[in-house]
């Protein structure tokens, strides 16, 4: 509760210094003169041609939406859901705790998808700093190694379902299909295959909980909690097999 209490103290703190940043620095820029609007972007040919405000807008739209693009459209759903099932399999509640687990989740998430956004930057975002590719293009360009990722786990079963729902036309190829109707079929996708290896994952565990339950009660112990004794032996376990390694090594794997 304290940290979260702190999290939050600094970000307001951080938030209100930008904002007192933005405003001296839109002050300084023009102290008389009263600004004016324009929100036709086609006649910029320049970056130094947008206001300096629309850019501030800009940037914090970007942050309000970094959360959301980063689970729907990368490997975070199914990787924080998997890390979430090993904890519930072991039953140990709080650890790993939160932070411990979306942090995981968020750098395995950076080194999967590395190869793609390597991609973005080379085909997409260099050629359009350097003024090579018009902005339309450029968005075209970055969305397609976005798109191929999808493709490439999303089962074909949820893009059916999702495209018979929209009521589009049978597609003949990936390149029919939009990106609104590809992101819920691979968010769809991503728990399926999330919840078939916390499944999976769960079995062993349920095994010894059986055995454990089932020895206290031929010993006469109904009082004794089958969760204080099974316990040990989960982490026990899933120390001998070396778990965590093969809980990442599977994630990684499952995105190749």
């Amino acid at each position: 509760m304290a940290l979260n209490r702190a999290t939050k103290l600094c970000f307001a703190i951080g938030l209100v210094l930008f904002l007192l940043l933005a405003i001296k620095g839109v002050a300084c820029a023009q102290p008389i003169a009263p600004p004016w609007l324009d929100l036709d972007f086609i006649g910029e040919q320049e970056p130094e041609g947008v206001a300096l405000t629309l850019q501030i807008l800009f940037l914090l739209t970007i942050l309000s939406l970094a959360p959301a693009l980063m689970i729907m459209l990368t490997s975070f759903t199914r990787i924080v859901v998997v890390l979430s099932f090993v904890r519930s399999a072991l039953a140990t509640q709080n650890m790993p705790p939160n932070q411990v687990i979306i942090a995981l989740a968020l750098f395995l998430t950076f080194f999967t998808m590395n190869p793609y956004w390597q991609q973005i930057n080379e085909t997409s975002l260099q050629p359009y700093l350097q003024g090579d590719l018009p902005y339309e293009e450029a968005v075209v360009q970055a969305a397609e190694p976005v798109r191929d990722f999808m493709f490439r786990q999303t089962k074909e079963r949820d893009l059916a379902l999702i495209v018979s729902l929209a009521g589009l036309e049978r597609p003949r190829g990936p390149e029919d299909i939009p990106t609104y109707a590809l992101i819920p079929a691979f968010i769809t996708s991503e728990l399926k295959t999330a919840f078939q290896i916390g499944f999976l994952i769960y079995i062993p565990f349920l095994v010894i909980d059986m055995v454990v339950a089932s020895t206290l009660m031929s010993m006469g112990m109904l009082m004794l909690p089958p969760v204080m004794i099974s316990l040990p032996f989960k982490v026990l376990l899933f120390v001998l097999v070396d778990g965590w390694h093969l809980v990442v090594r599977s994630l990684v794997l499952g995105f190749n």
